[in-house]
């Protein structure tokens, strides 16, 4: 029975365990800190996805290339990747995820989606067999890093290392972080403390370490751009 987690501050959202996260460590079920019972078609929907949505979207927009392949690590309940393939013709948007029942409600936004709108995979960042052979132009992730062991940063940074197309591809990472000039918001203060508490290997990460991660594969730190609810877009480019 799907469990949802406690409810946190606006936009604080695990979108699942890491079971879904992109990292298949916990046998649990998609969860998410809003209740998000599935329809009778199995597709479910979080209300913190349907808030950042939109200010997620123009920044892809802006930062997408107009046509070509992108990859969706830890799609969740893919909410997000149908309508963001909705919005992006031009892509074919591939999500990806290593939880059944996130595959599930995928699929299910997919049956009633738009044709780019593509299979999903069931990628887990911490087991390569699972990896795609296919290059991508942009992979996005969402959520994930926060709710996933520190191993599934550096795993996340060597797929995307693999898979991005040279040079130029994108790496798109959305989510709350810490950072050493900025003072950290009461309520992630509070959202990080609550995750340490449900597991002591989740928490807010340090953004200059995932920058450190991100260098390590071939991936250069290119725009940092604050996001509603004490959340942050970082943006990548693989350099040849």
């Amino acid at each position: 029975m799907f469990q949802p987690c406690a409810r946190q501050p606006a936009d604080r959202t695990c979108n699942s365990t890491v079971a879904k996260r992109g990292v298949a460590r916990y046998p649990t079920p998609v969860q998410t800190l809003d209740p998000a019972p599935p329809s009778p078609d199995a597709a479910r929907s979080s209300p913190a996805a349907s808030r950042n949505l939109e200010p997620i979207l123009q920044v892809l927009r802006a930062h997408l290339p107009a046509t070509g392949p992108v990859l969706e690590v830890a799609a969740g309940t893919g909410q997000h990747g149908a309508a963001f393939a909705a919005a992006l013709p031009g892509l074919d948007w591939t999500p990806s995820d290593p939880s059944a029942e996130a595959r599930d409600s995928v699929e299910a936004w997919r049956r009633a989606g738009p044709t780019n709108l593509k299979p999903c995979l069931p990628v887990d960042v911490l087991d390569e067999a699972t990896w795609p052979d296919a290059t991508f132009k942009a992979v996005f992730c969402a959520n994930m890093i926060h709710i996933a062991p520190p191993a599934a940063t550096a795993a996340l940074m060597r797929l995307v290392g693999r898979v991005l197309t040279r040079p130029g591809g994108l790496l798109v990472l959305y989510g709350p972080f810490m950072e050493a000039e900025v003072e950290t918001a009461p309520s992630n203060l509070a959202f990080d403390e609550n995750l340490r508490g449900r597991d002591p290997d989740w928490g807010l990460r340090d953004r200059d370490a995932v920058i450190a991660a991100a260098r390590e594969h071939g991936l250069a730190f290119t725009l940092r751009k604050a996001m509603p609810a004490n959340n942050l877009m970082l943006l990548f480019r693989a350099w040849p």
